[in-house]
């Protein structure tokens, strides 16, 4: 089977492939799975604690999108300078992104804080009885605390961004990893209080949360104060580089479609998400455990994605088209051969994982229909997330913003709506839109891959 999948590819690109995508596939992994082990922690609370998280997620997301619409770009232009072998060039680029970075997330920040309480009533959550009253305040609570400190997440993205473009994956893999470390062990210290500290509950979990990405920012800015990196904060000081209006221009061109993709996509997570808690706090429970899961899949496709983007830029800046299709191919490949394993341990894990998050038989039984569906998600999630990768480091952006919001806004939020109440076929039929979103976008991103045009973007 493996030997069919791989038969005709280049050993060294596969090996490429391999040394780019495994640092940026164990990190993201790990972001993925620090969200799993946090609603674990928390469902020692309750799965009122679950459904509390659940409800912050897409608003968090939403503050977020201009942050992940920024990073696409700074990695497409680190590794197309890369490739030019623009260094001066590059680090402008790095300078400029991150004085924006600084300014707008300190401003996002107070926005969502102050704003905290009438943005969790609008993703659905209600105080309508003792169980949504408690869910509702943990909420806001967990809610205040990660976005009062999601500078530092802003900024260790952006630098590990600029890494990943110029080939460097290990560092933003050491980075997220020590990250999610210190956020379980303070998860295990905070939430319930061990070793002598305080049981702060939800509040806990946070906190745990906001100094885990304190410790990463700190790892990301010592990654790029060396003299020999690529981005290099000495190396900005010996050439007095600055931020300048071309390169923002740069950055918003590529990153201005993104951003817009990454709204209208996060409109339709939310409703999504509003339809799930419309369903009651233990579908919502639920839903969180089965998105989290979703999560652990989607990391092995973005880190493949992370590959697919600094290889494809760079073989683009080196003249290399040719190259730089090969690179795609190899990363679906091995995605499949992922997705494939993946679906066989959910097939027969299902149970046992919602078993460790609920005790509750009828949650547990939500869990196991919600998991029967992602069954089928998983194969369509990797590739068109490694499809939709391929096009953004070429710098195909626009397209990939209308293909998401097509799939996203329009397709995942009609099915979900058909599915869930039209048809009512519960929390299942929900989920059947969030499948309908996922072979949406493979299908958008498979044909525009095919044609082939994106090798002659110019960015």
């Amino acid at each position: 089977m493996i030997s069919k999948i791989f038969k005709g590819y280049s050993s060294e690109n596969f090996k490429n492939v391999i040394n780019m995508a495994w640092p940026a596939i164990i990190e993201s992994f790990f972001v993925a799975f620090a969200g799993l082990v946090d609603s674990f922690m928390v469902s020692r609370l309750g799965s009122y604690a679950v459904a509390a998280v659940g409800l912050t997620t897409q608003p968090k997301f939403v503050g977020l999108a201009m942050f992940f619409a920024i990073n696409v770009s700074i990695s497409a232009l680190v590794a197309r300078r890369y490739g030019e072998k623009d260094r001066k060039d590059a680090n402008r680029v790095f300078v400029t992104a991150m004085r924006f970075v600084i300014i707008a997330s300190i401003i996002l920040s107070v926005i969502f804080v102050v704003g905290a309480d009438p943005i969790i009533e609008l993703c659905g959550s209600t105080e309508d009885g003792e169980k949504e009253i408690a869910t509702h305040e943990a909420a806001v609570a967990y809610f205040r605390i990660i976005m009062g400190g999601m500078i530092f997440n802003c900024v260790q993205m952006a630098i590990n961004s600029a890494q990943r473009g110029s080939g460097n994956t290990k560092i933003t893999m050491r980075t997220n990893v020590t990250s999610n470390a210190v956020n379980i062990v303070l998860n295990y210290l905070l939430i319930e209080g061990h070793c002598g500290f305080p049981a702060w509950g939800i509040k806990g979990a946070a906190l745990a949360t906001v100094l885990g990405t304190v410790v990463s920012s700190v790892m990301s800015i010592i990654s790029v104060s060396g003299t020999k990196t690529f981005i290099s904060i000495p190396y900005i000081v010996a050439e007095k580089i600055k931020s300048s209006w071309a390169s923002f221009k740069s950055l918003v061109k590529i990153g201005y479609g993104i951003f817009f993709e990454q709204i209208l996509m996060r409109v339709g997570f939310m409703a999504t998400a509003v339809m799930a808690a419309k369903k009651g706090m233990d579908a919502m429970a639920a839903h969180q455990v089965g998105m989290n899961l979703m999560g652990l899949t989607f990391s092995f496709g973005d880190g493949l994605q992370a590959a697919a983007v600094a290889l494809i830029g760079r073989s683009l800046g080196e003249g290399k088209p040719e190259l730089a299709k090969d690179y795609g191919r190899t990363c679906k490949a091995l995605g499949i051969m992922i997705a494939s394993n993946l679906i066989v341990i959910y097939f027969f894990g299902a149970r046992p994982l919602m078993s460790m998050f609920f005790e509750e038989e009828h949650i547990v039984e939500i869990g196991v229909s919600i998991m029967r569906v992602i069954l089928f998600v998983v194969l369509f999630q990797i590739i068109q997330v490694i499809y939709m990768g391929c096009l953004r480091g070429a710098g195909d952006t626009l397209y990939t913003a209308f293909a998401a919001t097509m799939s996203v806004t329009v397709m995942r939020t009609l099915v979900s709506w058909l599915g869930g109440f039209v048809f009512d076929l519960g929390i299942v039929g929900i989920w059947l839109g969030v499948l309908a979103d996922q072979v949406s976008r493979f299908a958008f991103a498979s044909i525009r891959y095919k044609m082939g045009k994106w090798v002659k973007i110019k960015i």
